[in-house]
């Protein structure tokens, strides 16, 4: 069995970065249509999307976000984290083909119940290969 290293309290430092990134192919938009139950047109239908203002259909914006749960659960902080809570705003759509960088940024680390909880605020954005911003947002995790 591969032994995993779990995130590192002490070595973690307020600024330190992990990346995760993917291009987008069709398989990845059909794989979370039918995990999610999102069939909208704008996703999954090539006619009805050629005829909106995007011209071609867009991926869901939330395959964004799960870029930015690969850093937190295995890069930065790494295995051991729980995803508490995520902010997150879209700014541009992400289109099949588009290679994306979710970057997740350490903003602040604190404790609470007398340092049996440890949390980190993270910055999450998501980059194109444009190096656009298409989701920013902010993270709360437990390690």
């Amino acid at each position: 069995m591969e032994h995993v290293k779990l995130a590192d309290w002490d070595k973690i430092q307020v600024g330190d970065k992990g990346f995760h990134g993917k291009t987008i192919t069709e398989t990845d938009l059909v794989l979370f249509a039918g995990i999610s139950g999102d069939f909208n047109p704008m996703h999954v239908n090539k006619e009805y999307a050629k005829n909106t203002k995007y011209g071609k259909r867009i991926v869901h914006g939330i395959v964004s976000v799960s870029l930015i749960a690969g850093v937190l659960g295995m890069k930065l902080p790494g295995p051991g984290t729980v995803h508490v809570s995520q902010k997150v705003d879209f700014k541009k759509p992400v289109f099949i083909g588009d290679t994306l960088t979710a970057v997740a940024e350490i903003l602040e680390k604190f404790t609470k119940k007398e340092g049996k909880l440890r949390f980190l605020k993270i910055k999450t954005d998501v980059y194109n290969q444009n190096k656009e911003i298409v989701t920013d947002g902010e993270a709360l995790v437990i390690i």
